[in-house]
Formats: C-alpha cells, sequence, structure tokens
C-alpha cells in the first residue's frame, strides 16, 4: 500500500514541476508571441501521445496481471 501512495505523490510532484516550468519557460522565451504558441502547440501534442503510449502500457500490463491466462 506504501508504493502505491509513494508512486502517486512521485507523479503528482512530476506533473507540478512539469507545469511549473513550462511556465517559467514561457516566460522567460526569446523568440515571438507566435512561434511560442507553435512550440508549445507542438510540445502539447507530443505530451499527449506519450501519455497515450503509457496509458496504453499500462493497461497491458495491468490486464496480464488480472488475466494472466491470456498471455
Amino acid at each position: 500500500m506504501m508504493s502505491r501512495d509513494s508512486d502517486t505523490g512521485f507523479f503528482a510532484g512530476l506533473i507540478v514541476g512539469a507545469l511549473i516550468g513550462a511556465a517559467v519557460g514561457l516566460l522567460y522565451a526569446p523568440q515571438s508571441g507566435e512561434e511560442t504558441r507553435r512550440v508549445v502547440k507542438a510540445k502539447v501534442s507530443d505530451a499527449k501521445e506519450a501519455v497515450a503510449k503509457a496509458a496504453g502500457k499500462t493497461r497491458e500490463a495491468v490486464s496480464s496481471k488480472i488475466n494472466p491466462e491470456k498471455d
């Protein structure tokens, strides 16, 4: 049970840190607003793909633990 709480805290901290880092990066960005928006849009798209991939891997791992006979 302790491991699950620890993992949740880690991922929450990771997300909060990423959001703070992104905000600071935007405030100090040397490029124009249009260029910044383009870069942010690309990064968000990359993040969505990474989250979808991680969710798929997690889903597969959980499924194999719940239904080991399907492997």
